[in-house]
């Protein structure tokens, strides 16, 4: 008799293979259509809130790998809340403005010339069409992640409403007394022609210019100081270029200075040095103080203008010569220096990072007339010429130097007339400076990783006044009105939120193309013709920084509460994002506008080298979509340490395509065993491995569970992994088989193995749900009745823990007796001396074996008995505790059906199968 008809085998539609590619995108469709994100919201209706606020990317290009780690992360982070019982909100967003896409603009219309004949109005116009039609692309590109989130009432920086948020955050800061207008040197890009903020500065290797300049002192100077002969102080500078603006030299005021034999002053501890290196040479012949030299004069060899010797804390004396060349209009510290002693600030160098007339009104250089319109970096070589024998040594050396972001050209310092946040001002009805807020703050905040808070609270503590003005077109306005006579700014507070309003209707494109008499308030008290307008716009970081105010505090979007729970980005956001973000808040609210931030690393190939086209290593979003499904994509994400970067290739992708087949052939082979369980056995009348697994199920779902809300998905997922692999696909499901195939449909034994399995797979199912959301959705299509209820999708669950289970099974004992059984099973099998572990019994006088029932312990080692009889013919033992256990053959039959060797004779069933049969 063929007994294969009589077996209770598994049954299920569940398909072994995901076919995800094509299922993805179908299934993502019904969500659409279903409102999912609404019925999210109305299933949390009132629940505890959870906020992620969304750092906008830009709406430029298509997305890469590094958007799709950002976006999935989030993603699980919100449904692992939602599944949870929170009440979550993911309004997604994007930046619109800014240099990269009018730079697209530029390109399209054939280059900065073509684009220059154009209306301010018109510009814009092409931009906002741009950053239309990729936020379109992205928005697509994103949902394909598996990504759900506010889709259809997204925030788009370039919205007017949105942009009347980001010129009200602006006056919120005017209103603070934050807010400064005064020339300054700034990171100047003059391949763009504008102001840059930090955030935009990158540093690559450039090569300079070294050279050793002497400054005579002037004879005032020599007949105070009592010097009859030559006496130069000796400057070292990097930027030759920067030299017609030079108005001082500093010097360290706690040091020594000595002039040399050779009639040159430099710091006292840098003379040896210099010598060594042959640039200086002499002996001491005199030594001051520093403050003796104070407030003399020296004279500039290239124009013969004085410099003013002046004391800066900013002069170091580990290199160089200890005397510090001063052009304030060229230098952060130069300039801070020079308010203090009201040195000028000359500015020779125009917007395109050329010299203009300045040099000729000034003389600041000899010939000007050949330097006029000359750029600054091809000038060097002629100045030097120029300084004749004052150059006392020249070199050239390679050195980190910052770079436009988007040009990648090498930046300048240059002063002119920018707007600021000053970040050492209190704002007012406040006790402490701006940047004193923003450091109370961080310390305030959970970091993940918590390295995070240094870096934060490093850029806080450092950072210069922000610079928020830039002089290019594509941007929202600084719309402030000046006026014409005086040149004061009008911030009255009525013409600032008519302004507002104006925007809130037209857009900031109004600024552009409205005339002054419809922009200003009737009732401001000037005329039109009095007025001009302000024509800077905002560093596109205060639009991304202002985001809290316009999308969490506006009620124009429905995004969740201020202070966010939550926001999520990459570690270079330490000093973009997180920081304008913070500043911006703590300048209007006073506090953060996050309560958490939680950073990951970026992504590169599996060699940990960074991803380019030229090396080839570039992994597509699209093409890992194409070959595996998101779901690939997404385990990948959750598998991953995003704390630092992440690696990916084809071959880890292939690994997370193998752990996702074993996570759902594992859901295959559980919903298979359960498809006719009717309902569920009470613990307490449980078989002793039902409740060990149970127990150990709860164990680990509960730390993977609290590993998720910590946000260390990596852990989670290792322990998650190690659990279905071990414990429930390796031992678990194999030991049960006999049971869920061979015992009757509604043997106690049988339905209580089912019964461990439905729990577990419902509890597994809402854990994994946030990470794997496609494949849940599926698994609950197939879920019992039982199980699913009234529940039309996986979005109708919510997470619970497992119930806790007393069980008395010694898992460390009956462990180390497994494995040490497995280990001569090995051996019998290469040997082929058995084929299946059933054609084995096991003796023992092992009282923890003895405890248990004697079919649960057959099946804890899957052999055809376990007894204290006789040893006949040992085939091996072991020990564990000191209790031996001595394998050997089976003496009985082989059934037929079950095939464990329990029958009479090998043409009978065992007990067991011959009572099923006859029932």
């Amino acid at each position: 008799m063929d007994y294969k008809d009589t077996l209770l085998l598994p049954t299920t539609k569940f398909e072994m293979r995901g076919n995800l590619v094509n299922n993805e995108p179908l299934r993502y469709s019904s969500w659409d259509e279903k409102k999912v994100y609404e019925k999210m919201k109305a299933n949390r209706k009132d629940a505890q809130s959870f906020t992620l606020h969304d750092g906008p990317p830009y709406a430029n290009g298509h997305t890469h790998i590094g958007h799709a780690l950002n976006k999935i992360l989030k993603d699980i982070i919100i449904k692992h809340n939602y599944f949870s019982g929170k009440s979550v909100r993911f309004t997604p967003g994007w930046d619109c403005h800014g240099l990269p896409i009018e730079q697209q603009v530029e390109k399209k219309l054939g280059g900065k010339q073509k684009k220059e004949l154009l209306e301010t109005a018109k510009i814009r116009e092409l931009c906002r069409a741009h950053a239309a039609e990729f936020v379109d692309i992205q928005r697509e590109e994103f949902k394909k992640l598996g990504v759900i989130a506010d889709w259809e009432n997204p925030y788009v920086t370039m919205d007017y409403k949105f942009e009347a948020n980001i010129y009200r955050t602006l006056c919120n800061v005017a209103k603070k007394g934050l807010l400064i207008e005064r020339s300054k040197p700034v990171f100047w890009s003059w391949a763009e022609r504008t102001a840059l903020a930090e955030a935009e500065v990158e540093y690559e290797d450039k090569e300079d210019y070294s050279i050793f300049i002497a400054f005579e002192l002037s004879s005032d100077a020599k007949e105070k100081l009592n010097i009859v002969k030559k006496a130069a102080l000796v400057i070292w500078t990097t930027t030759p270029w920067t030299i017609p603006a030079n108005t001082g030299i500093s010097l360290n005021p706690e040091e020594e200075y000595v002039l040399t034999t050779t009639g040159y002053i430099v710091a006292k501890k840098l003379l040896d040095s210099l010598n060594e290196s042959k640039i200086l040479s002499g002996e001491i012949a005199r030594t001051f103080q520093a403050k003796e030299f104070e407030n003399l004069l020296a004279i500039n060899p290239l124009n013969g203008r004085t410099s003013r010797i002046v004391l800066g804390e900013h002069v170091l004396v580990e290199n160089g010569t200890g005397c510090v060349h001063t052009a304030p209009g060229h230098g952060e510290d130069d300039y801070r220096v020079g308010l203090v002693y009201d040195l000028e600030v000359v500015m020779p160098v125009d917007e395109t990072g050329c010299y203009d007339e300045t040099i000729v009104r000034d003389a600041l250089i000899p010939n000007p007339r050949d330097f006029v319109g000359r750029h600054i970096f091809k000038s060097n070589e002629d100045l030097i010429s120029l300084m004749g024998e004052s150059v006392i040594h020249v070199s050239k050396f390679t050195h980190s130097y910052p770079h436009c972001w988007r040009s990648h050209t090498p930046l300048i310092f240059r002063a002119t007339k920018q707007w600021f946040i000053s970040v050492d001002e209190k704002p007012k009805g406040c006790d402490e400076t701006l940047r004193e807020i923003a450091l109370n703050e961080v310390e305030k905040t959970l970091f993940f990783p918590e390295t995070g808070r240094n870096r934060l609270k490093s850029m806080v503590a450092n950072r210069p006044d922000w610079c928020i003005s830039r002089q290019r077109d594509w941007g929202v306005p600084i719309a402030f009105f000046r006026v014409k006579a005086s040149g004061e700014v009008l911030l009255d507070e009525k013409v600032l939120n008519f302004t507002a309003m104006v925007f809130e209707m037209h857009g900031s494109d109004a600024w552009y193309s409205m005339p002054t008499e419809q922009l200003l308030y009737p009732g401001a008290g000037y005329k039109a013709d009095e007025l001009e307008k302000v024509t800077d716009i905002l560093d596109v970081w205060f639009d991304s920084g202002s985001t809290w105010y316009s999308v969490l505090k506006s009620r124009n979007y429905d995004a969740g509460e201020y202070q966010a729970d939550l926001y999520v980005e990459g570690s270079d956001q330490h000093r973009g994002w997180f920081q304008s973000s913070m500043f911006l808040s703590a300048a209007v609210e006073h506090k953060a506008p996050y309560k958490t931030v939680l950073t990951h690393g970026f992504t590169v190939d599996e060699k940990g080298e960074k991803m380019s086209k030229s090396k080839g290593n570039v992994v597509a979003p699209e093409s890992v979509l194409k070959e595996y499904g998101s779901e690939i994509l997404r385990l990948w994400v959750a598998s991953s340490d995003y704390q630092s970067d992440l690696k990916i290739s084809q071959s880890i992708l292939k690994q997370s395509a193998e752990n996702y087949r074993k996570l759902r052939n594992t859901f295959r082979i559980m919903l298979a065993n359960i498809n006719d369980l009717k309902s569920l056995t009470p613990y307490n009348e449980m078989g002793e491995l039902d409740k060990w697994i149970l127990s150990e199920a709860k164990t680990v779902f509960d730390n993977v569970h609290k590993s998720f809300s910590h946000y260390n998905f990596v852990h989670g997922m290792s322990l998650l992994n190690n659990f279905v692999v071990n414990e429930l696909s390796g031992i678990y499901i194999d030991i049960t088989k006999d049971s869920l195939y061979c015992d009757a449909i509604n043997d106690p034994r049988r339905n209580s193995s089912q019964s461990a399995m439905a729990i577990m797979t419902k509890s597994l199912l809402t854990l994994i749900a946030p990470i794997l959301t496609y494949t849940a959705d599926e698994i609950t299509e197939h879920l019992p009745a039982f199980l699913k209820g009234d529940k039309e999708d996986i979005f109708d669950f919510v997470y619970e823990s497992m119930e806790s289970v007393d069980s008395t099974f010694d898992a460390v004992y009956m462990n180390s007796a497994r494995e040490k059984f497995y280990e001569i099973v090995d051996g019998l099998k290469k040997e082929k001396i058995i084929k299946n572990t059933l054609e084995l019994v096991i003796i023992t006088e092992s009282k923890k074996i003895s405890k248990m029932d004697k079919t649960a312990a057959e099946d804890w080692f899957v052999v055809s008995g376990i007894s204290h009889s006789e040893v006949v013919d040992e085939l091996g033992k072991f020990e564990v505790d000191g209790n031996i256990f001595v394998i050997q053959k089976a003496t009985a039959a082989k059934c037929p059906r079950c095939w464990k060797y329990q029958s009479a004779d090998e043409e009978s069933t065992c007990k067991r199968c011959s009572k099923v049969l006859n029932a």
